[in-house]
């Protein structure tokens, strides 16, 4: 640690959570600070912007009763660090680390930075094998794979936070023990009556065992929103590459982590890009989603269930719209479905998975799982189309086999989206089945003909 010590003359101003100095000492971005006010308590900081002359320090906790003539700064000489230990799981912590469940401070083995460790690509894994969420629409139809990035679209009032809570207990690995399974979870600027519920679901379904729990409230300031993520997903590299384990991120809302993001962009004086937001936001993004994936040579994995909401439902909205080119797919929740009692409202034509390929099939899930899937994406897409039709013609005036999809595009969305408590893919794939039975053999043009005889014509006799 650096003795330095900046007085009330160097401090030339406080602006919400950030102040400003005169710069006499050489130190770097994002160093960590500890800033000291009448009070004598330390409250952590980290260098945001300097240039020769000016720093700015971002306080990530209240900079309440700090003043310019009674405030000093201690710069540490290294960047921020989250210190960590084997019993990291179980315990729950705020937005910067901190632990807030009642329990001992945790008994630290290592340290590491909390911008990530440095991976070689050429070292990247590559994606493989199957994480069954308990959620249909999600493990038959666009399957969840260890190491991918997948992240949720939603919208405000959307049950985003019931599915989250519900992957978070549900989640495991297909034929492995729990004991290398581990979920952090991440709530970014929540309400505190929705922090208090995350806790207690995941305290009541036993999933706190095997997780580990980051929430940063509204009332926090944004600066502190900020590093929420960084501090999580540190946690979630301890343990995927450390203790080998294979980690599931869920983080909700990015949305807030994009707004705080904004507002400090902002208070720095930053020239804006689209609605506001700065022009590096694709890249601070991708620094958090990129953080996912696994080692060659490493037992653990790293996943990413990121969940945003899209301000007014807007897919082209700035956040949603860099977010898609980041990760590996997307899950679309639906107003309309939500409307009509079906959940989770998953729209499922607009969604996808792009590795789903990768962790499905002989081997990993079932060697029908990818046909069937593609069979059920198929004739659900013209049952869409037809509906449309049926909308200006009328359902009178369509023939017999249109009448036939609009019953299946139905049956589909009330049968096989809607759910009311978890199943098993083996579930899932049954109901695929017996609703393909619905419609024409001469229909199934994504299946072959062993699969029919298998799963279809047997079933009929």
């Amino acid at each position: 640690m650096r003795p330095n010590l900046y007085t009330a003359g160097n401090i030339t101003a406080i602006q919400g959570p950030l102040l400003f100095l005169r710069r006499t000492v050489n130190v770097g971005l994002n160093e960590a600070v500890e800033v000291y006010g009448g009070d004598g308590r330390a409250r952590q900081g980290r260098v945001a912007a300097l240039d020769e002359e000016v720093m700015t320090v971002e306080v990530l906790e209240s900079t309440d009763g700090l003043s310019l003539s009674g405030t000093r700064v201690r710069f540490l000489g290294e960047p921020l660090h989250f210190a960590l230990g084997p019993d990291v799981l179980g315990r729950i912590f705020n937005g910067v680390g901190k632990v807030i469940d009642g329990g001992p401070p945790i008994a630290a083995e290592r340290s590491f930075r909390i911008d990530g460790l440095a991976i070689n690509p050429a070292q990247r894994a590559q994606p493989s094998d199957f994480i069954e969420t308990g959620i249909t629409a999600l493990d038959l139809m666009n399957s969840l794979v260890r190491g991918q990035k997948l992240p949720i679209f939603s919208g405000g009032g959307m049950p985003h936070e019931r599915i989250a809570i519900e992957v978070a207990r549900r989640a495991h690995l297909r034929g492995e023990g729990g004991g290398g399974f581990a979920i952090v979870f991440v709530g970014i600027g929540v309400p505190h009556h929705t922090a208090e519920n995350f806790r207690r679901a995941m305290e009541s379904s036993g999933a706190l065992e095997h997780t580990v729990m980051f929430l940063n409230l509204a009332s926090d300031s944004s600066t502190q929103r900020l590093l929420t993520p960084r501090y999580a997903l540190t946690a979630a590299e301890y343990l995927a590459f450390v203790e080998q384990r294979h980690v599931l991120v869920i983080l909700t809302d990015m949305t807030n982590y994009c707004e705080a993001l904004r507002e400090v962009s902002a208070s720095h004086g930053e020239v804006p890009s689209r609605k506001g937001y700065p022009g590096y936001m694709y890249s601070d993004l991708a620094a958090l989603y990129e953080r996912a994936g696994g080692i060659k040579g490493q037992a653990g994995s790293l996943t990413q269930l990121p969940i945003l909401t899209m301000p007014s439902d807007d897919i082209t909205h700035p956040i949603p719209d860099l977010t898609g080119y980041i990760t590996e797919g997307q899950i679309v929740l639906d107003r309309e479905l939500e409307r009509r009692g079906v959940y989770p409202p998953i729209k499922l034509l607009p969604s996808l998975s792009r590795l789903m390929k990768d962790g499905t099939g002989a081997g990993y899930t079932d060697p029908d799982h990818p046909a069937l899937a593609s069979q059920l994406y198929a004739a659900y897409a013209r049952a869409v189309q037809v509906r449309v039709l049926a909308s200006v013609v009328g359902v009178e005036g369509l023939p017999a086999l249109d009448r036939q999809y609009l019953e299946f595009g139905a049956a589909f969305e009330q049968q096989l989206v809607r759910q009311d408590e978890a199943r098993s893919l083996e579930q899932s794939m049954a109901l695929g089945w017996q609703l393909l039975r619905r419609l024409p053999r001469s229909e199934l043009h994504r299946l072959s003909d062993a699969q029919i005889a298998t799963h279809l014509e047997q079933n009929d006799g």
